[in-house]
C-alpha cells in the first residue's frame, strides 16, 4: 500500500466532510496528532481505514486508491487535485473558459472578494462558509505555487462559448455580489482572456492553448501524467465555483479504458481547436465585443 497516497486522499476526504480533525479523530478514538500522521504518510492499519471510510461515507477502495474517487464539492476535488499536481509531468485540460494555473494574481484577489461578499449574505452559515473559503483560497493558491516552480507541460483547451459567458458574468458568474464587485469579476475575466490570447500567440515553451469553436464539450476533464502513473480527473467544478456548491460530482481514477477514451476525444478536440495567432486574434475578437468602446 502507498501510505503517502492513502494519506492525501485521506485528507482530501477529511475535507470534503466538513468535518474538523478532532472530529474525526475522537471518534476514531486517536489524537489528532495521529489523524495528521496518517495524512503525512504514517503506516495506517486496515481495520482503521475500515472504519475511517465508514465515517467519511466512502468506499475503503476509494480511500486505498483502488477504482474511483468521488468529491461532490469543489473542496474536496482541489485538494486531490492539488496534491496529484505535486507530481505531474504533463496536464491535458479540456473545457472551461480559462486555465486556473496560468491566471494572475488578479483573478484569485476577485475571487476572494466574490467569496467574501457571499459569506457576508449569509446568516447562519457564515462563519463556515468563511472558513471554507479561506481553505479553497489557501488551496489554489498552494497550486499556483507547485506550478511556478515545477512547470509542467499544459495543454489546455478552452470553448468559445465558456469564454463567451465569462466576459459577460466575469469571473465568479454564479455567486451573487454587489454591482462593485461584479464590475471587478468583468474587468479581470477581460484581462484573464487578454493574457490567455497572448499567451496562445508567443506559445511559450511547455504551455499550449487551443480554442473550441464547434459543439460545446459534454463533459470537462484534465489527464495529468507523471513518471510512474497516469490520473483522469472529471471535473464538474470551476475554480471559481463556490465552495459550498453542490452542483455534481467530480470523479478521478487511473483506469486505463477511462483515460485512453478520453484521451482520444482530446486529440480530436485538439486537431479542430484553433491555435496560435487565430486563436488569439479570435479571442482578442471576442474580448473586443464583450467590452463598450
Amino acid at each position: 500500500m502507498r501510505f503517502t497516497e492513502i494519506g492525501q486522499q485521506l485528507r482530501a476526504y477529511r475535507l470534503e466532510s466538513g468535518l474538523r480533525a478532532e472530529e474525526i479523530a475522537a471518534r476514531l478514538g486517536v489524537s489528532r496528532a495521529a489523524l495528521y500522521r496518517y495524512e503525512k504518510g504514517e503506516v495506517i492499519k486496515l481495520d482503521t481505514i475500515k472504519r475511517l471510510a465508514e465515517l467519511l461515507k466512502i468506499s475503503p477502495l476509494s480511500l486505498l486508491g483502488i477504482g474511483v474517487e468521488y468529491y461532490n464539492r469543489p473542496i474536496g476535488y482541489f485538494e486531490r487535485i492539488r496534491q496529484i499536481e505535486e507530481t505531474a509531468d504533463q496536464i491535458l485540460q479540456l473545457y472551461g473558459p480559462i486555465c486556473y494555473l496560468t491566471t494572475s494574481d488578479a483573478y484569485d484577489s476577485a475571487l476572494g472578494e466574490a467569496f467574501e461578499e457571499a459569506a457576508d449574505q449569509a446568516s447562519v452559515e457564515r462563519t463556515s462558509m468563511r472558513s471554507m473559503a479561506e481553505q479553497v483560497m489557501g488551496i489554489l493558491a498552494a497550486r499556483k505555487r507547485m506550478y511556478a516552480m515545477r512547470r509542467p507541460g499544459i495543454i489546455a483547451m478552452v470553448s468559445l462559448s465558456s469564454v463567451q459567458r465569462l466576459l459577460e458574468a466575469g469571473v465568479a458568474g454564479g455567486i451573487n455580489v454587489s454591482e462593485r464587485v461584479r464590475r471587478i469579476c468583468r474587468d479581470v475575466a477581460v484581462t484573464e482572456v487578454e493574457n490567455m490570447a497572448a499567451l496562445m500567440e508567443t506559445e511559450p515553451m511547455g504551455l499550449q492553448f487551443g480554442l473550441l469553436t464547434g459543439a460545446e464539450p459534454s463533459s470537462a476533464f484534465k489527464i495529468l501524467r507523471a513518471r510512474d502513473r497516469v490520473s483522469l480527473a472529471i471535473n464538474p467544478f470551476r475554480s471559481d465555483t463556490h465552495p459550498s456548491s453542490h452542483t455534481g460530482v467530480a470523479m478521478i481514477t487511473g483506469a486505463d479504458e477511462a483515460i485512453a477514451a478520453h484521451q482520444r476525444v482530446a486529440e480530436t478536440s485538439w486537431r479542430d481547436a484553433l491555435k496560435g495567432p487565430s486563436g488569439a486574434a479570435r479571442l482578442r475578437q471576442l474580448v473586443a465585443t464583450a467590452v463598450p468602446a
